[in-house]
């Protein structure tokens, strides 16, 4: 299982994270505290907070269509990532999504992981540094706050 967890990181970014490295480390980040890559877990958790918003709204609004469901989703990514860098779920747990570098995602970038989100396959498929394709691809990733 090891050698396939390997196997996807080198496609992803040229192989798989050096021994003795954190995640994050790479990417210039700190170890920990604020400014380091989000855990896993904490991501996760964000993720089943905001979509759990996202099912009351629906529920509310739409009857709980499927697709109204991850339209508000959507919706909620673009608006609040693209403008103040966190979803409900991330503010909660002390996350918040930059531009490599630090800068604010932007509108374009928020679309651009918003639809790979969506699309799920991105989301679950990450590289040696912990970031899932779709920040990878839209250049963001995922910070304590």
């Amino acid at each position: 299982m090891d050698s396939a967890r390997e196997d996807v990181g080198s496609w992803l970014d040229g192989g798989p994270r050096p021994t003795g490295q954190y995640l994050g480390q790479r990417l210039g980040l700190p170890a920990h505290g604020p400014g380091s890559l989000a855990p896993f877990a904490r991501r996760v958790i964000a993720l089943g907070i905001d979509w759990a918003l996202c099912l009351l709204i629906s529920n509310a609004f739409f009857g709980g269509d499927p697709w109204a469901t991850l339209g508000v989703f959507a919706l909620e990514n673009v608006a609040l990532v693209g403008t103040i860098g966190t979803t409900v779920g991330h503010r909660l747990l002390g996350l918040r999504v930059v531009r490599l570098g630090g800068r604010a995602a932007g509108i374009v970038r928020a679309v651009g992981r918003t639809v790979l989100i969506c699309a799920v396959i991105p989301a679950v498929v990450w590289d040696a540094d912990g970031r899932g394709l779709h920040d990878r691809l839209a250049g963001t990733v995922v910070l304590r706050s």
